[in-house]
């Protein structure tokens, strides 16, 4: 296949180029970040999408890489070797303002940075808002933001450069470097790969152990994760779907750790903040204040932004570093684009960062992702994919290599459009699902179609529509009735519970009420609350949206009890994946 950058190699940078507590649900606003609509595989319908763990030979190559993958990369060769080059447009500051200043008033957004390249150059570089609102401190250029799963690339990134240097390989199994890595079924275990560390086809539930993740601040270390993958059942047959996945990339960080014998924390320093001279950026351990100008997230409430989780002063390492731990500011975001961007992939010294051979890879479609309805009538999308740490798709005619991030009260994207040298990013601290799905456009349509754009507004009052109509078609369960749960009513509910995963938690009275607590996620701690005959967690933590439902199962004599949990609201943030949990009565409340 030849591609753009197999064209342009050499020519250098002369190329042209919820629940109560929340006024919304607490969904992913975001058609670039998305999972297959099809229903989960339940176990008692039987049928070919049933995971199996009967067949122990080794892949056929339609095993390895099924036949729907193997016609869709066969297809885009056809697609990407016959498309024209694109034209560059050069987007007008004069646009770009009016764009930013909209989607600022509109979303009453507490504090963004926003970014633009063109022909490799940056063009365009705007901040705006508060470090905490009402604080004074402004954002500038060299403001630390959460880049949450934008960090994913440079996750493989590093591995790239640990592939050139000869310290793995992508084909590795993974139990070659971590031998006590175990999923749920030994064949998979066994067969899997590097590869399939980052590209979300492990067969998992969307989000799955990502309890162990978030909310932050949690007890989970990085062994916890590697051990509790071995209890995570799977929904789907391996490398049959794309479900995004967590957890596999700080299993991809450990393996990294691992062939090079440093921590991911030192790694991404030496391989990546340093050589290419992103100076701001910060992982592992560190001091908020000594470093300073670091952004605070908040959420929505009673219209106004209210700051959550904020920062202590001495800010630790966390496990989920490889999949989404990782802070910079827009001026590094942008030395970071412009490096993907320059056909010569220079760092700082002159000499190239990774191989283009590296690049490519990194940039192959890997995992098909569905086409949504939206991406066919905004951008006549016709393929999305998703390669090592990147979403691939063509946006008018256009290829974009993009992701996007989100955590608590911190939003980002970043797109890149190789093929004419440009991209942009942006960076918010604050709930911004739909902003950034709004913002995302107008900025993309400003390269590929700046003549026939539609205004902001257009694309906002199409996701206002939207919600309503979704709203209104799907409503929330009504739990307005809800009220403290009695410890004499659930006798014989109360006590401590285990998950083999998870660990343990208490359901027990206090003083007239009954608590759920988490031994190690401080933040899943709650009420139990009454809703008519059903039982459900309310979190006290405001910035824990997403209540759950629990389920209790009367055991005939002689079994133990257990505990179930789902999501009050089916379609909120995946991550809370209570549905992965299965919990056993073990002992008495202390």
């Amino acid at each position: 296949m030849r591609l753009w950058w197999a064209a342009n190699r050499g020519r250098g940078r002369q190329a042209a180029g919820n629940g109560r507590k929340l006024a919304s649900r607490s969904r992913r606003f975001d058609h670039f970040e998305l999972t297959d609509s099809r229903p989960e595989y339940d176990a008692s319908r039987g049928g070919p999408e049933a995971p199996s763990s009967s067949a122990r030979r080794a892949p056929r190559l339609s095993e390895k890489f099924p036949i729907r993958t193997i016609l869709f990369i066969a297809c885009l060769h056809a697609l990407v070797g016959c498309a024209h080059q694109p034209v560059a447009h050069t987007p007008n500051r004069a646009a770009l303002d009016q764009i930013v200043d909209e989607v600022i008033a509109r979303y009453d957004l507490p504090g963004i940075a926003v970014g633009v390249i063109s022909d490799g150059e940056t063009i365009y570089a705007r901040t705006s808002g508060e470090l905490i609102a009402g604080s004074g401190q402004r954002i500038n250029a060299n403001t630390l933001f959460k880049v949450a799963s934008n960090g994913k690339a440079m996750t493989t990134g590093m591995l790239a450069r640990l592939a050139d240097a000869g310290k793995l390989q992508w084909n590795d199994p993974v139990v070659q470097h971590l031998p006590a890595f175990r999923m749920n079924d030994p064949w998979i275990t066994r067969e899997m790969q590097i590869r399939d560390l980052l590209i979300h086809n492990s067969g998992l539930r969307a989000g799955a152990g990502d309890l162990m993740l978030w909310p932050e601040p949690n007890l989970f270390t990085r062994a916890d994760i590697i051990a509790g993958l071995a209890h995570l059942k799977p929904i789907d047959s391996f490398r049959t779907r794309y479900s995004y996945d967590n957890l596999m990339y700080v299993v991809a960080g450990e393996v990294a750790a691992a062939a090079a014998g440093l921590s991911y924390e030192e790694l991404i320093k030496r391989e990546v903040f340093e050589p290419l001279g992103m100076t701001r950026c910060q992982v592992g351990a560190w001091n908020r204040d000594v470093i300073g100008n670091v952004a605070q997230p908040h959420m929505r409430q009673d219209n106004r932004n209210v700051l959550i989780r904020r920062d202590e002063a001495n800010i630790p390492a966390i496990t989920s570093a490889a999949a989404g731990g990782i802070r910079c500011s827009l001026n590094d975001m942008l030395t970071w684009m412009r490096m993907w961007l320059d056909p010569d992939l220079e760092s700082r010294s002159g000499e190239p960062w990774i191989s283009t051979a590296q690049r490519d890879t990194l940039w192959t479609p890997q995992t098909p992702i569905s086409v949504t309805q939206r991406q066919r009538e905004w951008f006549n999308t016709r393929f999305n994919a998703y390669g090592f740490g990147w979403r691939l798709s063509d946006l008018d005619g256009v290829l974009s290599v993009a992701h996007t991030g989100t955590l608590a009260g911190m939003y980002s994207a970043l797109t890149l459009l190789p093929e004419t040298r440009s991209g942009f990013v942006f960076l918010i601290n604050g709930d911004a699902g739909e902003a950034r799905v709004v913002l995302t456009t107008a900025l993309i349509k400003q390269f590929t179609q700046p003549d026939g754009a539609m205004p902001l507004a257009h694309y906002a009052e199409i996701l206002a529509r939207e919600e309503q109509e979704e709203a209104s078609a799907d409503p929330l369960p009504d739990t307005s009735s809800r009220e403290l749960a009695q410890p004499e009513r659930l006798t014989k509910r109360l006590g401590v519970y285990r998950d083999p995963w998870f660990g343990e938690v208490t359901i027990c009275g206090n003083g007239g009420r009954v608590v759920f607590s988490s031994a190690k996620s401080p933040l899943l701690k709650g009420d139990v609350m009454q809703v008519g005959e059903r039982l459900l967690v309310d979190w006290y933590d405001e910035s824990t949206p997403v209540e759950a439902w629990l389920h209790f199962a009367q055991p005939e004599q002689g079994e133990t009890m257990t505990l179930t949990m789902t999501k009050v609201d089916p379609k909120a943030d995946f991550s809370y994946d209570y549905e992965d949990l299965a919990f056993v009565w073990v002992r008495e409340c202390p």
